[in-house]
């Protein structure tokens, strides 16, 4: 069984799928490891890492997909690569199935197993291939550091002979994993943390990390069975406004991470609360490259309105890319380990299994 994964397009993404340690892995399992030409030189492995492993190297992209069972990237590559893989081959990655379902669809009816690994199921079997939760917990660590980079003023209380300099407020949006991750780093560095989500299940776990939860009245439990939040109504979305309205005038930094999966980010700090923001304060918006909770969100630039620095990259994983690929690529191994066959040494699509039947492209 021959596992191959191409070079991503740098301009957009810098995290690979196969780091040296996973394919020593997948090698003392029985796979065979095809990889392009300076496969991950920019995170400064070099080619002979992976020779040293055993690793295959090629230096076209078509000879990695012609000898390779499966496919493993981090996105879609386009349909001009995708157009040589033969029928019955996989490909695993993060599909974006919702932007590329008509390519999706065409790769299908080619008799192409597509696997996507943001539609995995939130169950306990399934926690070692997540890697919405895998990556969205660097994103939210990242995205706190990168705003206390920006913020001019000290971060915890200091109390000095000079007079006491105070802790910085920091209001967190959305507590899912990105969310609660951010709540923990911006505690550990001495920040007074608020944070808010449409999931009352959150509650519970903003507190147990020290952040205060701020509750609009009458809240209704917007929670999907999967564990992901769904669009609010229209009386919740006016009660919730009001709450961060007085809220943000307080708040130096604030980090949003609100997204619905397959749909546009919800736009949640409004131009009416953004004026209401102290001229310094900063707000990061992870939900950026969804088109942004802020009114005022441009992705990968530093938007500056009456003082307060509005900022949103496209992929902030590119700025950890080397964590980033260690966790994806364990991610990857473990959904291809749960996919093979040892006994007959081939791909079993076996759609009784929850993993495998919810992450099939069909």
């Amino acid at each position: 069984m021959k596992i191959g994964s191409i070079r991503e397009d740098q301009n957009l993404e810098r995290r690979i799928a196969i780091t040296p340690e996973i394919a020593k892995k997948f090698i003392s399992n029985g796979f065979e490891i095809n990889l392009q030409k300076n496969y991950a030189t920019h995170l400064g492995l070099e080619d002979q890492v992976y020779e040293d492993l055993d690793v295959n190297f090629f230096e076209d992209e078509k000879m990695i997909i012609e000898n390779s069972n499966i496919l493993t990237q981090l996105s879609l590559p386009s349909m001009s690569i995708m157009k040589n893989v033969k029928q019955n081959k996989s490909i695993v990655g993060v599909l974006n199935p919702y932007q590329n379902k008509e390519n999706l669809e065409k790769l299908s009816k080619n008799k192409i197993n597509c696997f996507s690994l943001e539609l995995l199921p939130r169950i306990t079997r399934a926690q070692s291939m997540d890697v919405l939760s895998s990556q969205a917990n660097l994103a939210g660590y990242k995205a706190v550091v990168e705003s206390f980079a920006s913020f001019e003023k000290a971060i915890p209380m200091m109390m000095t002979a000079a007079g006491t300099v105070p802790a910085a407020k920091v209001l967190i949006v959305g507590a899912g994993v990105a969310g609660l991750q951010a709540i923990a780093t911006a505690k550990r560095m001495g920040a007074i943390v608020f944070a808010t989500d449409v999931r009352m299940a959150s509650k519970e776990q903003v507190e147990s990390l020290g952040g205060k939860f701020l509750t609009v009245d009458g809240s209704e439990n917007l929670e999907t069975e999967g564990g992901y939040a769904k669009e609010a109504s229209e009386d919740f979305k006016k009660k919730q406004e009001e709450l961060l309205s007085e809220t943000l005038k307080k708040i130096d930094i604030v980090v949003c991470t609100a997204l619905i999966p397959g749909k546009k980010a919800p736009v949640i700090l409004k131009e009416d609360m953004l004026n209401n923001m102290q001229s310094g304060s900063i707000i990061y918006d992870l939900a950026a490259a969804q088109g942004g909770n802020t009114s005022a969100t441009k992705v990968d630039e530093v938007v500056v309105r009456k003082g307060v620095k509005i900022m949103g990259d496209k992929n902030i994983l590119n700025k950890l890319p080397v964590s980033a690929s260690n966790l994806y690529s364990k991610n990857v191994y473990n959904f291809v380990l749960n996919l093979y066959d040892k006994d007959v040494k081939q791909i079993k699509i076996n759609l009784e299994d929850e993993i495998i039947e919810k992450t099939l492209i069909k």
